[in-house]
């Protein structure tokens, strides 16, 4: 992330809007249990909302020492999305808010999609919060990563992974994919 990102996503607004708006419209109708996986905590902004709402969120972060320095109320691991350091069947739910344009290629995004679902148990639910691709969002990572997840690739991408129930939810600027590990 490049510094306009690190400080926009530690900012008291950013955490509000995550808390107040973000995470109501992810979590809309959604069941998920009780072990939480957040994937890219980055500076909390998410962190204590989901801790407020589940008795246990495990939060991972790409850059070690930023996200535990900053989320010392939480369980934090370091480590990569696409290569999950957890045991397989262990979260009922996975969620990314702003992670997945972060990974440096497809090929890693979709190795994601498959160490998420390896993570969940069965009937476990994913949900991700992206940005779609376009000047904007491309100035605002100068300097940073950014690889969009095309909303109308995901679901088959989301699928050949091996989820099911695969949907896309848009609003203007944004979209949330949700999508569930089969009971197998």
């Amino acid at each position: 992330m490049n510094g306009l990102e690190n400080w926009f996503c530690a900012t008291k607004f950013w955490r509000g809007v995550t808390a107040n708006r973000l995470l109501p419209w992810m979590l809309e109708g959604s069941d998920l249990g009780d072990r939480v996986l957040e994937i890219g905590s980055g500076a909390g902004a998410a962190t204590r909302a989901l801790r407020q709402k589940f008795p246990s969120v495990t939060s991972l972060e790409y850059s070690g020492a930023f996200a535990c320095e900053l989320l010392q109320d939480a369980r934090c691991v370091q480590g990569d999305a696409a290569a999950l350091p957890f045991a397989n069947e262990s979260f009922t739910c996975a969620i990314a808010i702003l992670v997945l344009h972060h990974l440096r290629s497809r090929e890693l995004q979709d190795r994601a999609f498959a160490e998420i679902l390896r993570v969940l148990k069965p009937g476990g639910s994913f949900l991700a919060f992206e940005i779609p691709d376009g000047w904007f969002a491309r100035r605002l990572h100068i300097g940073s990563t950014f690889v969009p997840v095309p909303p109308a690739s995901a679901g088959a991408r989301l699928s050949a992974a091996g989820f099911s129930r695969v949907a896309v939810t848009f609003r203007p600027g944004a979209f949330v994919l949700r999508a569930v590990r089969a009971n197998s």
